[in-house]
C-alpha cells in the first residue's frame, strides 16, 4: 500500500506543469487565509462567552496552514482525474465560502450569517470529500482532516452565536 502511494506520488509530480498547477491552487489558499490577518479576532472575540472545548489559539494558525497546504494538494490532484470537473467546481465554491466566512464573523460580527456560511461550506466540503474518494482515495483522505475542522469550527461558531445573543 505504501509503495503504491509513493509511486502515484512520484508519478504525480513529476507531470508537466505540476508546479504552476500547485501554486495556482496554493494562491487561492493563500487569498483565503489572507482574510484571517486582514480581520483578527481581537478584543471583541475575546469578549465573547465561547465553550470549553476551544481549541488554544496556536492551534488555529496551525489548523489551517496545514488544511490550505493539504487544500491545494488535493486541488492539483484532482486536476489529473478524468471526470474531475465537479468536483474542482465544488472546491471553488469552498474557497469562496471559506474566504467569505472570515469577514463576516469576525469583521461584521455577523454570528448567524457566518452559521449560515459555515453550514454551506460545511455542505460543500462533505460532498466534495465524497466525491473525490469515489474518483481517488488518497485525494478524498487528503480532505479529511478539513471536514473534522469545520466540524470543530461549526462547533464552536454554534455555540458562540447561542451563548452571545
Amino acid at each position: 500500500m505504501l509503495l503504491t502511494w509513493f509511486c502515484n506520488a512520484r508519478q504525480l509530480a513529476s507531470t508537466k506543469g505540476m508546479d504552476m498547477t500547485f501554486f495556482v491552487f496554493l494562491l487561492a489558499c493563500g487569498a483565503a487565509a489572507s482574510t484571517g490577518l486582514m480581520f483578527q479576532p481581537g478584543q471583541w472575540y475575546e469578549s465573547l462567552a465561547k465553550p470549553g472545548f476551544t481549541p488554544p489559539k496556536w492551534a488555529f494558525p496551525v489548523a489551517w496552514t496545514t488544511i490550505y497546504l493539504l487544500l491545494a494538494w488535493a486541488g492539483y490532484r484532482l486536476t489529473l482525474i478524468p471526470g474531475s470537473q465537479l468536483v474542482l467546481a465544488l472546491w471553488a465554491a469552498q474557497i469562496a465560502l471559506n474566504t467569505l466566512w472570515t469577514p463576516v464573523f469576525f469583521g461584521a460580527h455577523r454570528l448567524f450569517a457566518a452559521m449560515v456560511i459555515l453550514t454551506v461550506l460545511w455542505l460543500v466540503v462533505a460532498a466534495m470529500v465524497v466525491m473525490a474518494m469515489r474518483l481517488d482515495v488518497i485525494t478524498g483522505l487528503i480532505l479529511l482532516p478539513y471536514l473534522a475542522w469545520l466540524c470543530v469550527a461549526a462547533a464552536l461558531n454554534f455555540s458562540i452565536w447561542r451563548n452571545n445573543r
